[in-house]
């Protein structure tokens, strides 16, 4: 039985919230907290366990710091923005409580997100004696947890991994972003990179795109993108010859997108505007739809995976594990769209780990540095079961 902190009330924010509701065994007590207090509430209502609501600005460690103590969470699960990675886990470090979060930090001021901000925490974690898990989302997350579980039950050397991430769904808006307009965009329109042969190789953004078939969608058109699941994998997973990370994206998505970055609205720096300082890209967020607003209307489906090449007793493998996630059914059981649910159910399930002892550690910690298996066992009982395909032997 255990007290949990969540911070963040937006689509993540919410599945993470109604998910830890669904298991009281392990979740006795829920805060949820955010900025805008009003979110808290409406998600509050959605529930009919008893969950507790609070303000707090994620910006400002001093708040975080009074909040832990006042609500003495055994985990904090950050759902937030992030931009805020570090202020809360600055915050965990003054207060000696466990951390988990969905992805990495991003500074605000440059569209560039890496782990190294993050693992230089390792030392004060280990000394302050308490764990952070880092990127237990479904990619980052999920992913990962798919390739350890390759490594330990399908191959003795991986080479190629490939993670594939295909959103078939329509929200029936012309524009809209699946999760945070800001920070969905900075990271699209961001350059492209993939590990090859022991180096980093770039791409001009969306540059590199090819077809695949995805199970129950159909053909769809991937783009080569950098993910920060592909930095943590090559020093976690041995052998890695070759990772890439691939998402879909709609051919309207694709010119707005074009529109938006040629007219200069997904600048991050500030331009003067009637005598103001504005972020263009700030603006647009609020203009484009709330992601969790999304969800009523949403069809279609997900499909996320790990196309995984290399040796299996002498011989060379391939092996395909996914999750196919229906936006609709997402909504019938917890109002969210499915982009949110792949998201916050992982994160849900990486709290049961630390809190039940499954996964333990003092320090900072990526999700393939544990045992998958009980990971993987609890993904079918909440929501994403998965299927895992030899295609070659």
């Amino acid at each position: 039985m255990s007290s949990v902190l969540i911070i963040g009330a937006g689509g993540v924010g919410g599945v993470v919230t109604h998910k830890c509701a669904q298991v009281p065994d392990v979740f006795s007590r829920i805060v949820l907290a955010s900025r805008t207090i009003d979110k808290c509430e409406k998600i509050k209502q959605q529930i009919s366990r008893p969950v507790e609501t609070a303000r707090v600005d994620a910006d400002n460690t001093t708040e975080l710091v009074e909040l832990i103590k006042k609500v003495s969470p055994d985990l904090i699960i950050n759902t937030a923005l992030p931009y805020q990675d570090l202020t809360i886990m600055d915050a965990c470090l003054e207060t000696g409580v466990d951390y988990l979060d969905t992805a990495n930090y991003e500074p605000p001021d440059e569209a560039k997100f890496c782990y190294k901000w993050q693992w230089d925490y390792h030392e004060r974690f280990k000394e302050k004696g308490i764990m952070a898990l880092l990127g237990c989302g479904f990619d980052p997350g999920v992913t990962n947890i798919f390739c350890a579980h390759a490594a330990n039950n399908h191959f003795d050397e991986i080479h190629y991994i490939d993670i594939m991430d295909c959103n078939a769904g329509d929200h029936g808006h012309p524009f809209a972003t699946n999760f945070n307009p800001e920070i969905n965009i900075r990271e699209v329109s961001a350059r492209g990179k993939y590990y090859e042969n022991g180096m980093w190789v770039e791409t001009d953004p969306l540059s590199v795109f090819k077809t695949f078939d995805f199970p129950e969608i159909g053909h769809k058109d991937m783009y080569l993108m950098y993910h920060e699941e592909l930095e943590s994998l090559i020093k976690n997973i041995p052998g890695i010859k070759r990772i890439r990370f691939w998402m879909t994206f709609s051919k309207e998505y694709l010119t707005h997108l074009r529109v938006l970055e040629n007219v200069g609205m997904t600048r991050i720096d500030p331009v003067d505007f009637e005598g103001c300082k504005i972020v263009p890209l700030k603006f647009l967020k609020v203009l484009l739809p709330e992601p969790s607003s999304l969800a009523q209307n949403y069809k279609g489906k997900t499909c996320i995976g790990c196309m995984i090449e290399g040796i299996k007793d002498g011989k060379l493998r391939k092996y395909y594990i996914y999750n196919v996630c229906d936006h609709a059914e997402c909504y019938r059981e917890i109002k969210a769209q499915a982009i949110s649910y792949t998201t916050g159910v992982p994160a849900m399930i990486g709290a049961i780990m630390m809190l039940t002892g499954k996964w333990k550690g003092k320090g900072v910690f990526n999700v393939e540095e544990f045992d998958p298996s009980p990971f993987m066992e609890k993904l079918g009982v909440h929501g994403l079961p998965w299927i895992e395909k030899i295609i070659e032997a």
